[in-house]
């Protein structure tokens, strides 16, 4: 008996108004792990915020939430898109100052000039780097778009239940 296996050869694209962001073809199980632990450590470092209490919000941890959520994304993009992605901006009345790939670089360049501030050169609702994550989590975590389209007899086989089925009588027959 033989069984063949596929994967992936080709990147996966999201266009996100008109712009394609191009991620890895695949992503190792350990690679995929470092990333989403990095984003885990982002919001854990972003705890206490409480959307029902405003006066309570700490905005420098929402960012840091977001920075570590495009961060964990771009982790995943091939280079040239992350690269794209994590671009940030000092700007001053309109005018570009400096590029960087560090948002906290780039932060102390933006410190050293009054009324300049950091952006992303990239701006992205929060909703949308959120349903990225959910998609780059699907594809790489084993969702139904993760896999090579083929025939399906290059589908897995669904797992043998285990065991005998349970004799015990339906609450729902009376």
């Amino acid at each position: 008996m033989k069984k063949s296996f596929s994967f992936n050869t080709e990147p996966h694209v999201a266009d996100v108004n008109g712009t394609e962001l191009r991620f890895q073809a695949e992503v190792l199980g350990d690679e995929f792990l470092d990333a989403f632990t990095e984003l885990r450590d982002a919001q854990k470092a972003a705890q206490g915020i409480d959307l029902d209490d405003l006066s309570t919000l700490d905005p420098a941890a929402l960012r840091g939430a977001s920075r570590g959520l495009r961060g964990f994304l771009a982790r995943l993009m091939l280079a040239e898109d992350a690269e794209r992605f994590m671009a940030v901006e000092v700007v001053k009345d309109g005018e570009v100052l400096s590029a960087h790939q560090d948002w906290d670089e780039a932060q102390q360049a933006a410190d050293q000039v009054a009324g300049a501030r950091v952006k992303w050169t990239m701006p992205m609702p929060d909703r949308i780097l959120v349903a990225l994550m959910e998609w780059v989590t699907e594809l790489y975590g084993g969702g139904a778009d993760a896999r090579p389209t083929g025939s399906s007899g290059c589908s897995a086989r669904a797992l043998p239940r285990g065991g005998k089925g349970g004799a015990a009588r339906s609450r729902s027959k009376a």
